[in-house]
């Protein structure tokens, strides 16, 4: 499921994952930030789109992108009371099922960064007002920052063994948990970096580009920072920067990381040039995947069938994946329209879809 600056384009893969058949597009020329099948039931899909006369919006699907339906309820804020200073939602940027026993139960992320849950599988939304309403928002989302597509709420991992033990992670605030479904929340960013603040270490303004728990070992999470790699095990609160174990050259700044679906020492991650203008580019114009299978000790460069020079491309937050095959499939799309897979982990690349439009998202699933 492919999220594109003009539509989304969802591909369906042969049992070998050699052949690919395209369906779509699907909302053309709509910015679609987000694609998500629910693996609960295999048939739901729920697409954060910003559509030209309807605004920031959430469509459904129950039959595989058949046929599409909008939200009756989108994520909003509630109005403002008289004197207050109100806020709007700009875009929906993340969709995140919840529990797999919360059935139709999901997760969304916005800009500016806020929570909603819908209950009805994505038909209404609410606001988590315990972060939302937090008094302590203003401070962990300060005005005036945040990406260059603005500041957004980019991660959400629900503990696979609470379901009221959810982490979250913003692009001014870092990383975040709560233990009672959302009512309190405490950071979580001890040992992350922030060099961009004059307190290079701080309690909370971190910009945390994506986070990931590891399903088979959910006290353990690692993170793609805007300051490098990180992991964290539980019941630890510090991190422990992974990324200086990558080639000097190379550095650890990048939007995204992979886990192994199986392996939670497996990870993967797609770095940029990070250097003092910050290109956000294949770094020299030679794009490569480096896995560590040893939690970060060591990094591998894979680049096999990849461009070998003049590809000036980087891959976004949500757009790098992996399948539950054996052996996984890696899977990312670019900011140049392609979309790239490898069926071994890694070990080989090869252009599935080309002269898409600019890639947002890439989400891989199994289907019945």
């Amino acid at each position: 499921m492919v999220g594109t600056r003009k539509g989304a384009f969802i591909y369906y893969g042969d049992a070998s994952r050699s052949r690919w058949r395209l369906d779509g597009p699907h909302r053309l020329g709509e910015i679609v930030n987000h694609v998500v099948l629910d693996p609960r039931d295999g048939k739901t899909m729920l697409m954060a789109a910003r559509a030209g006369h309807l605004g920031p919006t959430i469509f459904r699907s129950t039959d595989l992108a058949r046929t599409w339906k909008e939200a009756a309820q989108p994520p909003a804020f509630r109005k403002a009371a008289a004197g207050e200073n109100g806020r709007a939602v700009e875009y929906t940027f993340w969709l995140s099922p919840a529990h797999r026993d919360e059935h139709d139960t999901w997760y969304a992320g916005t800009s500016p960064p806020a929570l909603f849950r819908s209950e009805d599988g994505g038909v209404t939304w609410r606001g988590v007002d315990g972060y939302n309403d937090h008094p302590m928002y203003s401070k962990w989302n300060p005005p005036g920052q945040g990406t260059p597509d603005g500041p957004v709420l980019s991660s959400v991992n629900v503990d696979p063994r609470d379901a009221a033990h959810v982490y979250m992670v913003t692009s001014d605030g870092g990383a975040f948990e709560t233990h009672d479904k959302g009512e309190s929340w405490r950071s979580l960013n001890r040992g992350v970096e922030a060099n961009f603040l004059p307190d290079p270490y701080p309690e909370y303004g971190q910009d945390v580009h994506c986070m990931c728990l590891h399903p088979q070992k959910p006290d353990r999470l690692y993170q793609q920072n805007h300051c490098g790699i990180y992991r964290i095990d539980r019941p630890s609160d510090e991190w422990l920067r992974i990324g200086n174990n990558m080639p000097r050259q190379i550095g650890d700044i990048g939007f995204g990381i992979v886990l192994h679906p199986r392996d939670p020492d497996t990870a993967w991650v797609f770095p940029m040039d990070g250097t003092t203008v910050w290109p956000r580019t294949s770094p020299d114009g030679r794009p490569a995947v480096y896995r560590t299978s040893d939690a970060g000790a060591k990094w591998t460069r894979q680049d096999r069938g990849l461009p070998r020079e003049h590809a000036w491309f980087t891959v976004k937050r949500q757009a790098f994946c992996a399948d539950d095959c054996d052996p996984a499939g890696l899977y990312f799309g670019t900011t140049s329209g392609e979309v790239w897979m490898s069926p071994n982990e890694g070990r080989n690349w090869r252009c599935v879809a080309s002269h898409l439009p600019h890639i947002y998202s890439v989400v891989a699933a199994t289907v019945p």
